[in-house]
């Protein structure tokens, strides 16, 4: 199973397979033509609560690791998550995301969890 994040702002590669934004708002600056994006599943994304509280930097990134992992817990969540592990199981998936540090973000917990 192939699945990797990378950043929406680097040029679409030819193995990056089904592009899916994970970002809950739509990234700055990028053209949607340019961004080559196949799927954009909002309902995988953090609650903007929880993106709040990580951003203000109020806990670690192991704790808003376990609170996203609950929040994908939720069944729109859960049945976006299974599609997504099921599409990963045919080819390449990449998850895009605006995030400057994709390595501490959700798209790492979302790959993550697809890969295991």
């Amino acid at each position: 199973m192939s699945v990797r994040v990378r950043r929406i702002y680097e040029p679409p590669e030819s193995d990056d397979g089904l592009r899916v934004l994970v970002d809950r708002l739509w990234p700055r600056g990028v053209a949607k033509e340019a961004a080559q994006v196949d799927e954009w599943p909002k309902g995988l994304t953090p609650s903007a609560e929880l993106r709040r509280w990580y951003h203000a930097g109020e806990g670690s990134y192991e704790e808003f690791r376990g609170r996203y992992e609950a929040e994908l817990t939720a069944p729109e969540a859960a049945e976006l998550l299974d599609g997504l592990r099921k599409s990963a199981r045919k080819g390449p998936v990449t998850l895009l995301t605006a995030s400057k540090t994709p390595e501490r973000s959700h798209a790492t917990v979302l790959a993550d969890l697809l890969k295991g």
